[in-house]
Formats: structure tokens, sequence, C-alpha cells
């Protein structure tokens, strides 16, 4: 089974609390996790990966981090076609449309949504989200 990259950015440790659990799901379903962050990897260096993971949580109004992860996923929209990436990321107002429009995002670039939905959390993950991530984890192991 190959690596599966886990790649986050966290303001407050929310968003990487979920990588980390994302992680665990993959390890559990006998994959190998490698978890790193936005500005620690290149968009041509994921583009390599055909299954990943990206975490990120709600910023401003509801958009993507803007001074690391939107222009990295600006330049790795142009990669996505035939990827298959699960999103995830915690939020602390709002109803989730960030990650709507992430998931529009990159569906409209060609990738698949694995898990059909990103995994939220509201501030800090709690039981039920961590258990989401896990599974998420498991089902990039399988993919």
């Amino acid at each position: 089974m190959s690596k599966v990259k886990v790649v986050f950015w966290s303001g407050t440790g929310n968003t990487q609390a979920m990588a980390d659990a994302v992680a665990n799901g993959i390890t559990s379903a006998g994959g190998e996790a490698e978890v790193t962050t936005f500005d620690a990897i290149s968009a041509a260096d994921a583009a390599k990966d055909t299954v990943i993971a990206f975490g990120c949580p709600a910023m401003g109004a509801e958009v993507l981090e803007e001074t690391t992860v939107e222009p990295f996923m600006a330049d790795y929209e142009g990669f996505a076609s035939g990827k298959k990436i699960a999103l995830f990321g915690s939020y602390g107002w709002g109803d989730g449309q960030w990650m709507r429009d992430w998931q529009d995002r990159l569906s409209s670039a060609g990738a698949t949504i694995v898990g059909g939905e990103g995994v939220m959390a509201n501030g800090a993950p709690d039981e039920d989200a961590i258990s989401a991530l896990e599974d998420l984890g498991r089902q990039l192991a399988q993919a």
C-alpha cells in the first residue's frame, strides 16, 4: 500500500488535530500516512500523489487561508484531474460554505472527493468529528 499525504494549515491547532485523526485512520487501515504542512510542500510535489488529503480552517468570510493555502490550491488545481482528494477543516462561524466552495473547486478541476464531502469541526474536533476523520483516513487508505 502506498503512502498517503495529509497536508494541512492550522492557526489554533484544531485542524492539526484533525490531520492527526485522518493519519490515524490511514494507519489503522494498514496504510502509511505522511502528515505535512502546506508551506512544507509545493503543489507540483503534491501532484505526484494520486490520493491525498488537504485540511484548512475557514478564514475571514469563510475562505481558505489566503497567504499559504489559497496560492497552493490555485497552483494545485491544474494538477487535480484524476486525483482522489479528501478535505477537512475547522470553523468557528458560518455554515461551512468554505468547504462546499473548496469541494466544488476541486471537483470542477477533475478530482474525486473521497467521502463525498469534507469533514468539518466547529472549533476543536469532538468525538464524532474524530470518528468521521478516522473513517475518512480509512477510505483514503483503500482508495
